[in-house]
């Protein structure tokens, strides 16, 4: 399940890394004011992500239980609450963009950003839709239609970028509409595969509706924290930011919110592989099989340190390569040294992930949402921003003392997260007894 999952990842963070590839030839000021809304836009995906989470880990607990009616109706009860909150997140996110964009110090990459961000976040349901839609295939077990409907989008996004950041004379709100466009052929894909094609396990239509609070409750207990999880990593992305503007510029913004995203398709084989483990962990929660609930969490966890290990050895070596990308014109040019650096020193970052996320994402598919939440709360908000204001400011090493918060941050939070899944597994499997 893992492999289709990180390929369709990896086509997902393809949208706002070509968007970010194409603005580079505006200049560093258009590419630090797309990385002022990445933050924000990060709790688009953050809302998807959590909805999609709640399903898998509702749905694929009724399929362990032999409850297909029940399922049924669950999907249609994801797609449906996902509407609702997706109109909701989409007015507060465009209420909120220039109140956001000035706290965090855009100052004169303000426009560049409020042009992006209006058109991305009044198209906000075609970002969370689609991976609600991917939870309710995941927790069937089919993953194979994901990666072909994202790979179908990702390439018609590279083509369409340059052609309205360029040809159209658009600029950064080219890359937005771009990116709108591309990602509602995803829905298109996956509604004529749900409501044309019909030969899914799950069927989520109208006919198997009945509503049920036990259901809407079992999606959004995962699903509402696991967004929150998210919107925790969109705030800290907006902190660091902030951070960065005062210990030094908005050209030390570019350089992180660049970096950032090859870092964040990185770590994608880590995040797949834990992604893939919710429904397996979902699955026997509900047939009452907790050992292979341990099974499923180190086996995780070994492979993601495996996957971990190639991708940080390969930024390594093809840093300068990679940020060619980002580098190119003789406006951006002067900032790849430090891209270089930032990549090479985030490889520390990926081992740190690999044992953390298994045992984060182990509690989303026992349905303890909450629980997920507040890792992802220790984890960036307290351990990682504490440390990068220390090395920052009373240490004095400016931005190269922030990336060092994010290694030393991550290292702390896998311990504890690791430790407390583990911990968690034993007492279930003791109760069993």
């Amino acid at each position: 399940m893992s492999v289709p999952l990180i390929i369709s990842m990896l086509l997902i963070s393809i949208y706002n890394l070509a968007d970010a590839a194409w603005v580079a030839g505006l200049g560093a000021d258009a590419l630090a004011g797309v990385g002022y809304v990445t933050p924000i836009f990060l709790v688009l995906v953050g809302v998807g992500n959590g909805l999609g989470a709640g399903a898998t880990s509702a749905l694929s607990k009724y399929i362990g239980e032999k409850h297909k009616s029940k399922a049924d109706n669950g999907a249609v009860h994801s797609i449906l609450i996902t509407i609702i909150i997706s109109i909701i997140v989409s007015v507060v996110l465009l209420i909120l963009l220039d109140p956001i964009l000035i706290a965090m110090g855009s100052g004169n990459t303000i426009q560049y950003a409020r042009d992006y961000g209006i058109i991305m976040f009044t198209g906000a349901i075609l970002f969370i839709l689609p991976n609600v839609m991917y939870g309710i295939l995941r927790a069937e077990g089919d993953v194979k239609r994901t990666m072909y409907a994202m790979t179908i989008s990702g390439v018609l996004n590279i083509i369409l970028d340059p052609i309205f950041i360029y040809g159209l004379n658009l600029g950064v709100a080219g890359a937005a509409y771009a990116t709108l466009l591309s990602v509602s052929i995803v829905i298109l894909v996956l509604a004529y595969w749900f409501y044309v094609k019909k030969d899914t396990y799950l069927k989520p239509v109208w006919s198997n509706f009945k509503y049920n609070s036990e259901i809407s409750k079992d999606i959004l207990k995962v699903g509402l924290p696991a967004s929150l999880e998210m919107l925790l990593s969109a705030i800290f992305a907006g902190l660091f930011s902030a951070l960065l503007t005062i210990v030094a510029n908005t050209d030390a913004v570019a350089v992180y919110s660049t970096g950032w995203r090859i870092v964040s398709i990185g770590i994608m084989p880590v995040i797949g592989i834990s992604t893939a483990s919710v429904s397996i962990i979902g699955a026997n929660l509900g047939a009452n099989r907790y050992e292979n609930i341990r099974v499923t969490h180190r086996y995780s966890v070994k492979l993601s340190i495996i996957a971990a290990i190639i991708t940080g050895i390969f930024v390594y070596v093809f840093s300068p390569q990679i940020v060619m990308l980002f580098s190119y014109s003789s406006n951006s040019a002067y900032l790849a040294p430090k891209m270089i650096q930032f990549l090479r020193l985030m490889v520390f970052f990926y081992i740190f992930m690999a044992i953390g996320a298994p045992s984060t994402f182990l509690f989303q598919g026992v349905g303890k949402g909450v629980t997920s939440m507040f890792q992802t709360l220790l984890r960036e908000l307290v351990f990682t921003i504490i440390f990068a204001y220390i090395f920052a400011i009373p240490f004095g090493w400016g931005e190269y003392g922030a990336w060092w918060g994010i290694i030393i941050g991550e290292l702390v939070a896998c311990i504890v997260t690791f430790t407390w899944a583990n911990d968690y597994v034993k007492r279930l499997i003791r109760s069993k007894e």
